[in-house]
């Protein structure tokens, strides 16, 4: 008896000390956010734009050349990659909302690997800005704080009232370089940080996940001289098609305001030549100064020992527009706003070096480093797996990848779903309140690789349409206190059925004029400076506020602020 009793003693020990074994062994994560990278990298093609520490992960991993973000636009793009969720179930499709709003009790891949013993520990910018998530770390989350421009002038431009754009805001201008030490800006000090912190690490008996966030190349671009001295401005294009697709619905581009909202940026007219290969310029400058900072920390994981034991993902939150369809920034539904750089090492890895075109979503980023590291497969996710690609590139993982954005077209509010095949994009623009379709786009990705024609219209495509139009989404949920956008409700008031009620056409006369005042620069629509002007309850006006943009553009319609959103 005691010698069975001992038996089993014996392999209970043994079996915990495998487990503690096989804990030991997971992998650490190095999580690199890159804010508005297109992919035009050196490792997914480019023959101009120098990213040699780009090169260095994709060298050891697998550069995916076919992924695509949930919403080309930074906070709805990152909620989804973060928990593994499409926007429609985050229901964050604007810069104002955070993710926990819907879904309070989500547990985002940072938190998930901290639930499973890792260390987890975010800087620099993993979620958009002013929406940090505290349940994600095991330490606050923290970046150091660097001017956004290094010259005097540019700093006074910034600061200066008369550069006050249309939004209310003050910028700076769009671009500087500047002969100072990479350190100077954020992204230098968030990689010393990076560096530092993985010294620390080490020393822990426990496996990390280490998020990094890079800036650059987001607007504005700067970046030191050095940068900028690595591009021969002359062998700088510009693209030849500047236009939206023949056929295509004027709504699905945009004005370009983010870019004019810059000091040197001009309010109005399309951007030049001179200006659109100076923007580039400080563009590619940018990628290569992020490049470097990238490569501090690269070193410092190999310095430290920990390059064979790490697991390196890297990602830009969405692609740019560099004045094709003559668009600038992200803000739509094209190839290259919804498609970004997605590079995956893994220690051991059987197809190291390679490029994949299996289609990928960033949704797919959680449950494949879950299942690379070792961990269950997380619960709710609603991405698949990308380990079968590292294995083999010539494996697929999903017949489609779906993008989405959300515009407004004659009064309509308006959810406008791509669905990518490995020749197709199809995107299907949905009336949000009747559900039916109120516009098709169809471009042959492979025919027409910079979409200057829809051919929805084409007989021929009939079949392709109705294929792909299968794995459109369902539609979206009604608004509800279960997700988040119940009806404002104040405690202990009730309403009162005697009182009466306010005529409908005297109410918005009263308010088309309060519209009038509010728009100051008379543009047609209120700036949320110019609706939060005066508000007495500036919390429930930032709610309303939300509400009431319909087309989660960032602004009011006269429309949309009449009706109050309904």
């Amino acid at each position: 008896m005691r010698i069975t009793l001992h038996c089993a003693l014996l392999a209970v020990a043994a079996l915990l000390t495998s487990l503690q074994a096989a804990e030991a062994r997971r992998p650490n994560v190095l999580f690199i956010a890159v804010d508005d990278l297109r992919p035009e990298v050196a490792a997914s093609g480019s023959d101009l734009i120098k990213t040699p520490n780009l090169d260095r992960i994709a060298a050891r991993g697998t550069t995916f050349e076919r992924a695509y973000c949930q919403q080309a636009v930074c906070s709805p793009s990152r909620s989804s990659l973060m928990t593994g969720r499409r926007p429609d179930a985050t229901r964050v499709w604007d810069l104002e909302t955070h993710f926990r709003k819907a879904l309070p009790d989500a547990v985002t891949v940072a938190q998930y690997f901290k639930e499973h013993g890792y260390h987890s520990q975010g800087m620099g910018k993993i979620f958009h800005g002013g929406f940090d998530d505290a349940p994600s770390w095991s330490v606050p989350w923290g970046t150091p704080k660097a001017p956004t421009y290094a010259s005097t002038a540019a700093q006074k431009e910034q600061t200066d009232p008369a550069n006050k754009n249309k939004k209310g805001k003050l910028k700076g201008p769009a671009t500087e370089q500047e002969d100072v030490p990479d350190d100077t800006f954020v992204d230098g000090k968030v990689a010393r940080l990076a560096a530092s912190t993985l010294a620390e690490l080490k020393r822990q008996d426990r496996p990390f996940f280490l998020a990094v966030g890079m800036a650059r190349p987001h607007l504005p671009f700067v970046a030191p001289k050095k940068y900028w001295d690595l591009y021969d401005p002359a062998k700088i294009y510009t693209p030849a098609f500047r236009k939206l697709p023949e056929g295509a619905p004027a709504f699905v581009g945009h004005n370009n305001s983010e870019l004019k909202s810059y000091s040197d940026v001009p309010d109005v007219g399309p951007v030049d030549e001179q200006t659109a290969r100076h923007l580039r310029h400080g563009y590619y400058a940018a990628i290569s100064y992020m490049d470097a900072q990238v490569g501090l920390i690269l070193d410092a994981l190999e310095k430290e020992g920990l390059a064979d034991h790490t697991v390196i993902v890297l990602w830009g939150d969405h692609g740019w527009q560099l004045g094709e369809h003559g668009l600038w920034h992200k803000h739509t539904n094209f190839e290259l706003a919804a498609r970004a750089p997605l590079l995956i090492s893994v220690p051991g890895q059987k197809a190291a070096g390679r490029k994949s075109l299996a289609l990928a979503e960033f949704i797919d980023i959680y449950p494949t480093l879950a299942d690379v590291c070792g961990l269950p497969m997380p619960k709710g996710v609603e991405g698949v797996s990308l380990k079968p690609a590292l294995d083999d590139a010539t494996a697929k993982v999903r017949p489609v990848a779906i993008s989405q954005y959300p515009r407004q077209d004659a009064g309509k509010s308006l959810m406008g779903y791509s669905l990518r095949d490995e020749r197709w994009r199809l995107t299907l623009w949905r009336d949000r309140v009747t559900n039916a379709i109120h516009a098709t786009e169809l471009y042959d990705e492979v025919g027409d690789p910079h979409e200057t024609a829809n051919v929805a219209a084409k007989p021929e495509h009939a079949e392709v349409i109705a294929r792909l139009t299968k794995f459109l989404p369902p539609p979206i949920a009604p608004a509800s206190a279960a997700n988040g956008e119940g009806p404002r409700k104040e405690k202990g008031k009730t309403a009162d059925p005697s009182a009466p009620k306010p005529a409908v056409a005297d109410a918005e006369k009263d308010r088309t004029a309060m519209f009038e005042r509010r728009d100051v620069n008379k543009d047609g629509r209120l700036s949320k400076d110019e609706y939060m002007s005066k508000q007495k309850d500036p919390a429930h006006a930032a709610e309303n506020f939300v509400k009431f943009d319909r087309d989660k553009s960032g602004e009011l319609t006269k429309d949309e602020f009449v009706k109050m959103g309904k």
